[in-house]
């Protein structure tokens, strides 16, 4: 008895370990077509020590890159907002009210900018290739402190895609996060960072999928 007890438990205990990755899995790469997930993106270099923790997502926008990239280089806190749930991001004081319009105050990016996630929280644009890719890096500079407990790496890649059966032209979005933590701290506030970027960045894809295509 004591052994079939022990079996079930067991077994309950791989089947739960097992859905749990799968959603870590499926969350990671939503969006992403097979292999995708496993391209190299610019900026990739930036962090070579994410191991594990990367989150690569993908979203098919019936518009041509040149529609999509102005969306993405006016994203920020006091910009252009994410896209996203604003309500979400706002019920923790981040003052974020995502833009329904290309605003030109808001398109000369350069690397070295910075592009606030709040007050107090700031990614340096480190690689920018415009109607291409824009890659932002959390990191400190030599002599800064710290503000996050992990090095992080948010990459936007835009490419053009075949037209469609319509012959409209297409893009494809792909957006990865690489993190590298810093020690039990770190690890602990990156696992606890992988579902809220997930519900944010699905929903940041969508929102401007849904700007790009207006006409």
């Amino acid at each position: 008895m004591g052994t079939r007890h022990g079996f079930r438990a067991a077994a309950t205990a791989a089947s739960a370990v097992g859905a749990l990755l799968l959603t870590r899995r499926l969350t990671q790469t939503w969006g992403t077509w097979v292999g995708e997930h496993e391209c190299v993106l610019p900026g990739d270099d930036l962090v070579p020590e994410a191991g594990a923790v990367v989150a690569t997502r993908a979203v098919t926008v019936d518009a041509p890159p040149a529609r999509v990239w102005p969306w993405l280089v006016q994203i920020g806190q006091g910009r252009g907002g994410f896209y996203s749930y604003d309500v979400l991001e706002n019920l923790v004081g981040l003052g974020i009210r995502s833009a329904d319009t290309v605003e030109e105050r808001w398109q000369a990016l350069a690397v070295g900018d910075e592009v606030r996630l709040a007050d107090e929280v700031a990614l340096r644009v480190a690689l920018l290739e415009p109607g291409s890719h824009l890659v932002l890096l959390g990191a400190p500079e030599p002599g800064e402190a710290a503000v996050m407990p992990f090095r992080f790496s948010w990459a936007f890649a835009v490419r053009a895609l075949p037209p469609g059966d319509d012959g409209r032209a297409r893009s494809r979005l792909i957006v990865r996060e690489r993190y590298a933590p810093r020690g039990v701290v770190g690890r602990a506030v990156v696992e606890a960072v992988q579902p809220v970027s997930f519900l944010m960045t699905q929903r940041m894809l969508r929102g401007v999928r849904a700007r790009a295509e207006r006409r």
